[in-house]
């Protein structure tokens, strides 16, 4: 299977690539962060100058310019469209099901007070648990499912005050 990235470089040009076409890519390293690096004959010295893997950031010099990157793959641009990417975390009033399934387990209460990462629901589909944390703190408003209920995909779940 040959995955696709999406790769948005300082905010302002985006392309994709292949992991055929990184693998093809004409670069060998010269130290433990710097590479030597020809394309289409023309030679280009790159350095790792700081990366973030948790966020997939990189910033990389080439030939004394240099470039912020996001690297994003599939998984991550289909958790960013269902809205739990983390810049978006701290807008999110709601909870709604990511996909359709079964609510196996609700632990939180109407009132409650949570924090950032608490489980708030475990939602089963396909044959596997998922469990919903919650993106921020803050106050359970309503909860709009019960136990064993189906859900649909989108279907509000909770909301925050």
């Amino acid at each position: 299977m040959n995955k696709k990235f999406k790769v948005n470089v300082n905010e302002n040009l985006s392309f994709n690539i292949t992991e055929q076409e990184i693998l093809n890519l004409d670069a060998l390293p010269t130290s433990k962060n710097t590479y030597h690096i020809l394309k289409e004959n023309k030679p280009f010295n790159a350095e790792i100058v700081d990366s973030d893997f948790y966020s997939k950031k990189y910033t990389v010099k080439v030939n004394n310019s240099t470039y912020e990157a996001v690297i994003s793959d599939d998984l991550d641009l289909l958790i960013k469209e269902m809205g739990f990417s983390r810049g978006s975390v701290k807008n999110i009033g709601a909870i709604h099901a990511p996909m359709p399934g079964l609510i196996l387990e609700i632990n939180v209460e109407l009132g409650q007070t949570i924090k950032k990462d608490d489980p708030l629901l475990i939602l089963e589909a396909m044959k596997m648990e998922n469990v919903i944390s919650s993106p921020r703190a803050g106050t359970i408003k309503s909860i709009a499912v019960n136990r064993g209920e189906a859900v649909e995909k989108k279907q509000l779940l909770i909301e925050f005050e």
